[in-house]
Parts: C-alpha cells; sequence; structure tokens
C-alpha cells in the first residue's frame, strides 16, 4: 500500500464535498423532528431529488436552475407525507418508508432516458485572497457556491431554533404538542411547514450528487446517504452544531476508504465500502450506552385537536 499517493489537500478538499449533501440533508430532517415528527423518507425524497435537480439541468443548462427544481420537487413529496400524517393521522414510520419507496421507484421512472448523460455542473467561486492562500486556500475556499450554503444553512437553523419566537415556538411543538395547542398555536401547521423545509434540504442534499460530486444520473445514486442523515441527527443529538461534526466526519471516512482503495490497502474493498456505515453504527451503538438521549419528547407522536 503506498499512502505517499494520498493527497491530504485534496482530501480535506474532498471531505468538504462529500459531507454537503448528508449536511443539507441532516438539517432539513433536524428541523422535522425538532417539531415532533419522524420522517424516515429522507432517502427517498434526496433520490427524487437528484433525479429532477438533474434533469432541469440538462433541460435548460442550469445547475442553480436544477438545485431549485430539486428543493421544490422534493417539498413536494414531503407534502403528502405531511398531509398523510398530520390531517389523515396515519403512522408516521409506515408513511415514511412508503416516501422512501415512491422516492425510489419515481427517480428511476423519471430517470431512465437521461442515464448516459452528461449535466454542467457547479463553478468554483472566487473568493480573491482567501482562495490564494498557501494549502487552506485548496482546502477550505476553492468549493462551489452549495458548499457553503450548506454551512451557512446549518448557522441559520441554529439561530432560528435558539434566538427567535418562531424557533422557540417549534421546539415547544416538538416537546409538548398538547401544551403548545392549549396556548394557542396551529400544531397541524407548524409541523407541516417543518415537514416541507425539511423536503426541500433533502431535494438539495440529493441534487449535490447528481449536479457536483457525479455530474450525471445512475439510477440509485443517493446509496444510503439519506439513512446516514437520519441516524447522524441522533449522534447529534438534536443539536445543529453537532450535525455539522457527523455529516463531516461520515464524509471523511467515505472519502478515506475510497483513497485507501485507490492506494491498494491490503483490504478487502467490500470491507471498506461498507465501513462508513459500520462506524456510524458503531458511533449510535456508543450513544445509546450512554444513556444521553436529547429526542424531543413529543417524536413520532401523532397529534390530534380535540377542539
Amino acid at each position: 500500500m503506498d499512502l505517499s499517493a494520498i493527497n491530504p489537500v485534496l482530501l480535506i478538499a474532498s471531505l468538504m464535498v462529500s459531507a454537503t449533501p448528508i449536511l443539507f440533508a441532516a438539517i432539513g430532517e433536524l428541523v422535522v423532528e425538532k417539531s415532533g415528527v419522524l420522517n424516515l423518507g429522507v432517502e427517498g425524497m434526496m433520490i427524487t431529488g437528484a433525479v429532477v435537480g438533474f434533469v432541469t439541468s440538462v433541460t435548460f443548462g442550469s445547475p442553480l436552475l436544477g438545485f431549485a427544481a430539486a428543493g421544490l420537487a422534493s417539498a413536494l413529496l414531503s407534502l403528502f407525507f405531511g398531509i398523510l400524517t398530520q390531517f389523515l393521522l396515519s403512522n408516521q414510520v409506515a408513511t415514511g418508508l412508503a416516501l422512501f419507496l415512491t422516492g425510489l421507484g419515481l427517480s428511476a421512472l423519471i430517470g431512465k432516458p437521461y442515464e448516459g448523460m452528461k449535466s454542467a455542473t457547479l463553478p468554483k467561486l472566487d473568493l480573491g485572497p482567501l482562495s490564494d492562500i498557501p494549502v487552506l486556500g485548496r482546502m477550505l475556499f476553492s468549493h462551489d457556491i452549495m458548499v457553503y450554503l450548506s454551512l451557512l444553512l446549518v448557522a441559520g437553523v441554529w439561530a432560528f431554533l435558539k434566538y427567535t419566537r418562531a424557533g422557540l415556538v417549534l421546539r415547544a411543538v416538538g416537546e409538548s404538542h398538547d401544551s403548545a395547542h392549549a396556548l394557542g398555536y396551529k400544531v397541524q401547521r407548524i409541523r407541516l411547514a417543518a415537514i416541507l423545509f425539511g423536503g426541500a434540504c433533502a431535494g438539495l442534499g440529493g441534487a449535490y450528487i447528481s449536479l457536483v460530486r457525479v455530474p450525471q444520473w445512475t439510477e440509485g445514486m443517493t446509496a444510503g446517504i439519506g439513512w446516514i442523515a437520519l441516524a447522524i441527527v441522533v449522534f447529534a443529538s438534536w443539536r445543529p452544531a453537532m450535525v455539522i461534526v457527523g455529516a463531516y466526519l461520515f464524509g471523511g471516512v467515505n472519502v478515506l476508504q475510497l483513497n485507501l482503495q485507490a492506494a491498494g490497502a491490503n483490504v478487502p474493498v467490500a470491507l471498506l465500502s461498507a465501513s462508513p456505515f459500520l462506524i456510524t453504527i458503531l458511533v449510535l451503538v456508543v450513544i445509546s450506552a450512554r444513556g444521553h438521549h436529547a429526542a424531543p419528547a413529543s417524536l413520532g407522536r401523532p397529534f390530534h385537536a380535540t377542539s
């Protein structure tokens, strides 16, 4: 194995790219779960965003338009989940799994004619002197706009939940929907807004995979990232800042295993490919063993307004 073939500068730069779709999906799901809703359909919304974003970009020649379409399509898909779970009181787990399967089937149907095509991708941002800094410039300041938007989104969600009245109401709904309802808050509407936001974020994450990481369409290309995003929310103990840590941890493991394969590591390829998921499971087991949880008290519980 030739470790000298692994360039640490490119490794860090690739880590940021690899973590971006996870970060979008995870921060969206965090907001959804903070409102007291468990949506297991993240993977389905991501793959839908990936195919819609790719098709839109190929059709109109605009990756940014592709991202907008992806966010809208996944938000609309999540709207069905919201209506079924919040107004028709269907089981959140079963409905989320149905959303996942719907997204997989829908994406395969839409994307079939576009397999093998290439799409325009986002250019790197010119950050002036920052991009020219030796080593750090290439690692941290030579990325496309969506990498930095994902970080700004996490900061915005953190500020929203911590410092705004609307964020406090959202958290109150997630902790005790009955109490929030008694105070006059529209629990179902608040949760539906959170679900739409989570869907849009998942769509952006999916589109990043098909428009930036691998600018082409391949069926099933999200490859379980949506499920990892769900796990990262638990790993982060529902804290936005820790979502960044979780996303970059998984992104780093994923990039490292690819580099180890390229360097000829004397480890079975299947084991290296599975390592990001194995490490994620291990981290969740450790968290469970510690017994420290910060899940919203009403997470996954249906709400029915009695008056």
